[in-house]
């Protein structure tokens, strides 16, 4: 990489923020003439069953890269204001009820996953931060994060995503507050409940509008390197729905009319490894075949918020009876999510 370009945002971040803009929204003008013009350059009928599904995949594939790499490149920015210890200090000594919203609102804007929910745990645990509250913002942060919300946006519009995310919220304070009106905090692992508690450590200082831009790009090839396999495997499943299922193929297996389309939906969500970047690709498709959005709204939540390399990382500072409560309460969640949205809609 050239040495200037390398240095460009630390000399003039300014600059640097206005050039991006202007090349991100050049790009994103030129999806659709593009991806019409790479179908009709091969051997395909556009009409075809093929030609539709290529032109889904080229028209989706950079689409959805571009709006992860803006968003994530913003929020990037945003969670230079949210370290892990500034988190903490925000919900430790909080009452319970407002600190389930402040700690479902802080999970949208942190950068926190599943791989890091046992420090994450441990950590509230040290600092005192009640056990429901902790799980509000344990069920919101890799529920309804900037991919999920990206990727809706981009695919849905903004009303689906603004949908999903009062939902995220919803099921993600309610859940944590039903948790911590059970008292189970005796259902911690022995060695996390005795742990001393500490008082959060303060902020090192703030950050420069440099710095804060190479927090932005370092999510970038931290994100949307690690979730790019998911986005191509996600849009090339949804392509191949979208281009050879039957319209409304979908209605008899995830349609309103099956009572149990949401319950299986989740329960063949929780064990899919996935991700937001994999999955909504494939919401759209089965949408566009007569699924249900109740249904599918059930089925992503529960891939996303309750898969199971979260669960088995959780059983680390967890017994059995907390992770079945944990799961239970946020599987009804979601059920009722699916059920009232079917309902409605």
């Amino acid at each position: 990489m050239d040495r200037s370009i390398a240095t460009w945002p630390r000399a003039t971040p300014r600059a640097f923020l206005v050039a991006a803009a202007l090349a991100w929204l050049a790009l994103y003008l030129l999806l659709t003439p593009a991806s019409e013009a790479l179908v009709a350059a091969l051997p395909v009928a556009r009409d075809s069953h093929l030609g539709a599904a290529l032109q889904f995949f080229f028209y989706d594939t950079p689409k959805v890269l571009l709006l992860l790499t803006g968003v994530v490149f913003v929020m990037g920015i945003i969670n230079s204001y949210f370290t892990p210890e500034r988190t903490r200090a925000l919900l430790a000594g909080r009452a319970e009820g407002s600190a389930n919203v402040m700690a479902a609102s802080l999970g949208i804007v942190t950068p926190f996953c599943s791989c890091s929910a046992v420090p994450l745990f441990i950590g509230f645990v040290q600092a005192g931060v009640p056990l429901g509250v902790t799980f509000s913002f344990l069920i919101a942060a890799p529920m309804v994060n900037e991919v999920a919300l990206t990727l809706l946006f981009g695919m849905f519009g903004w009303k689906i995503a603004l949908l999903y995310l009062g939902l995220g919220l919803l099921v993600a304070i309610v859940a944590g507050w039903a948790i911590g009106r059970l008292k189970m905090e005796s259902h911690l692992e022995d060695w996390v409940r005795d742990m001393p508690r500490v008082a959060a450590a303060a902020d090192a200082g703030a950050p420069t509008l440099a710095e804060r831009i190479e927090a932005g790009l370092h999510s970038v090839r931290q994100i949307v390197g690690k979730v790019w396999p998911y986005i191509l495997a996600g849009i090339a499943l949804g392509a191949a729905i979208h281009g050879y299922v039957p319209e409304d193929f979908m209605a008899g297996i995830m349609g309103k009319d099956a009572w149990w389309s949401v319950p299986l939906a989740v329960i063949i969500g929780v064990p899919m490894y996935s991700n937001a970047a994999g999955v909504i690709p494939v919401v759209q498709a089965l949408l566009a075949k007569g699924a249900a959005l109740g249904t599918v709204l059930a089925f992503m939540m529960s891939v996303i918020a309750l898969s199971l390399p979260e669960i088995i990382i959780l059983r680390k500072v967890l017994k059995m009876r907390l992770i079945a409560t944990f799961v239970g309460v946020v599987a009804i969640g979601i059920l009722l999510v699916g059920y009232v949205f079917n309902a409605v809609l």
